[in-house]
């Protein structure tokens, strides 16, 4: 029987986030990626998402590496939650493992990882996989595209990615690379999908430090300045601004200061010297001397920038004589967030800035015409779109087939799904475990679909308690039925209700007519569908109905 290539994406499709590909020939597996996800609006108390690796953990004698494109969370993120299962090498470049063990020490894994870092360029071989590392340019520094070969042939897998000709770095993506490998030929594309909605080229990440020196020529307020903080390339442009306009730098930020420490160290950041000054100090500097760069651009809660919109910031307090520069874009779902945060700023008299028409930010990805270039270096005889929603699978589809591609040899995968690859064909043949996991605090994967339904529960319609005390001698009830609310209604205004709901729930506990201690439970399910009944009649609405029995 002819040897097979498997490949099985476990996250990274119908989402954006969560990106994880497995690779299976000859009896091994190397991973790419380990991402994790942002929870739904529905998630309520889930921090983040991570993949169903079950099918890993049974094959986990298999498993030769995982290798890194880059350090987004939505690549790195899972990392910590998989380790603990699978312990397994690590392959990614320099920054990427820089970030990589922060994530590794917070959780206590440094020690036992292994960690090798390669320079883009290099090859890895890793038991029948040789893994190539081909430079591209993203919204981090350090990210590269993998050439995975086989003795099946090479598939190329590219990672996020743009094509910026002027990057800030000035390394611009390998093209010469792809398009050698083309000429050698590629069995197999993997792209992403993530801008292929979008016409055009990508702007160069220099429009945005264009705008930077703009925004700071002459001004006479305080700057503050929130982005993500793993894009290491405008930090430095925020930088480069600043001393050229002759402000000091502060930081502010859990994740901004870890960012800033691993880019300096490793030389990704250059920041000239007298620039940076710790945030404690910069108010001994006039405001028009002083810039800070702070986390907070989706408006999350904990944030540096949220943290000063809403007073509680420790050293930085905002108003008029504050202009607010925030550059990056609304992450989907975010939108409602970062708007208070900006009426915030205004209703204190910042000066905010954040008009997209700014050119405030440019995205990581690629748009239309960068991915038909890659396609058309790269040549794919197969072609598997990835790293999008469905929307963006399928217009990639399309755009694959405008280059010419057969129908036949293109696979628009789910997660799970087997995508079985030989020379000659392409087909999907089966599945593997696969979904999400919810991570809640410490918990992983103790948050599923019934406590999600119960905490949809409670957040729209409340709780009600319903508390019986009965006799420990014959189950009888000793009083009427105590009423405990919480998120429903405001008891002290809806006092007849409450002596209609403990009447109601008396009634349920009698007609069962409870003489033993086995009756307890249908005691509770009746007391529960009478309340519940009677409640949804009244009010419309379905809290979350708690019975308590206590036997006294």
């Amino acid at each position: 029987m002819a040897d097979k290539l498997k490949i099985i994406p476990l996250g990274g499709l119908d989402e954006i986030g969560k990106n994880m590909t497995v690779y299976e020939y000859g009896g091994e597996i190397i991973i790419v990626d380990c991402g994790m996800g942002f929870p739904g609006d529905d998630m309520y108390g889930v921090d983040l998402v991570i993949p169903d690796v079950s099918y890993l953990v049974k094959q986990r004698s298999r498993i030769r590496g995982l290798f890194i494109t880059h350090g987004h969370e939505d690549h790195i993120g899972s990392i910590p939650y998989i380790l603990k299962q699978i312990n397994i090498p690590i392959y990614c470049t320099r920054l990427t493992a820089g970030l990589i063990k922060l994530k590794l020490e917070e959780h206590g894994l440094l020690k036992s990882t292994k960690l090798i870092t390669v320079e883009a360029g290099e090859m890895v071989k890793v038991g029948k996989f040789y893994v190539e590392f081909i430079h591209v340019n993203h919204s981090i520094a350090d990210s590269v595209a993998f050439a995975i070969r086989t003795n099946m042939g090479v598939v190329i897998h590219t990672g996020d990615f743009k094509i910026d000709s002027t990057p800030i770095d000035g390394d611009v993506i390998d093209l010469g690379r792809f398009g050698e490998l083309g000429r050698e030929g590629v069995l197999a594309l993997l792209a992403d999908s993530t801008n292929v909605e979008r016409p055009g080229y990508t702007m160069s990440e220099k429009a945005v430090g264009h705008t930077f020196e703009r925004l700071f020529a002459g001004c006479k307020d305080r700057i503050i300045v929130t982005t993500f903080a793993s894009n290491v390339h405008r930090i430095q442009q925020v930088i480069n601004a600043a001393a050229e306009n002759g402000r000091k730098v502060a930081v502010t930020g859990r994740s901004m200061e870890n960012i800033m420490k691993v880019s300096t160290e490793l030389g990704y950041m250059k920041v000239p010297k007298g620039v940076l000054m710790d945030i404690t100090k910069i108010k001994s500097q006039p405001k028009e001397k002083q810039v800070i760069v702070t986390t907070g651009s989706q408006g999350e809660e904990m944030s540096a920038l949220y943290r000063m919109a809403f007073s509680t910031h420790r050293q930085v307090d905002l108003g008029p004589g504050d202009r607010v520069i925030i550059s990056a874009s609304a992450i989907p779902g975010n939108e409602k967030t970062i708007g208070r945060v900006i009426n915030e700023l205004f209703r204190k008299g910042v000066d905010v800035v954040y008009d997209r028409a700014d050119m405030l930010h440019v995205s990581g990805h690629a748009c239309q015409e960068e991915l038909k270039i890659i396609h058309a270096l790269v040549k794919p005889k197969f072609f598997i779109p990835v790293h999008g929603e469905q929307r963006h699978l399928r217009r990639h589809v399309n755009l694959a087939l405008e280059m010419g591609m057969d129908r036949r040899n293109i696979v628009l995968p789910e997660i799970g799904n087997v995508i079985e690859i030989t020379p000659k064909t392409i087909k999907v043949s089966g599945s593997v475990p696969s979904g999400e996991i919810l991570v809640d605090g410490s918990g992983v994967g103790d948050v599923g679909a019934v406590v999600l339904r119960d905490r949809k529960t409670l957040a729209e319609d409340g709780m009600v308690v319903v508390i019986l005390n009965v006799s420990a001698q014959n189950s009888q009830l000793i009083n009427e039925p105590e009423i405990i609310t919480r998120g429903f209604i405001y008891v002290k205004e809806n006092e007849e209700m409450m002596k209609e709901l403990s009447r109601v729930a008396m009634n349920a506990a009698e007609s069962v007519g409870a003489k033993r201690v086995k009756d307890l439970a249908e005691v509770r399910s009746a007391v529960k569908s009478a309340v519940s009944n009677y409640l949804f009649k009244s009010t419309r609405r379905s809290p979350m109905i708690i019975p308590v029995i206590n036997r006294v």
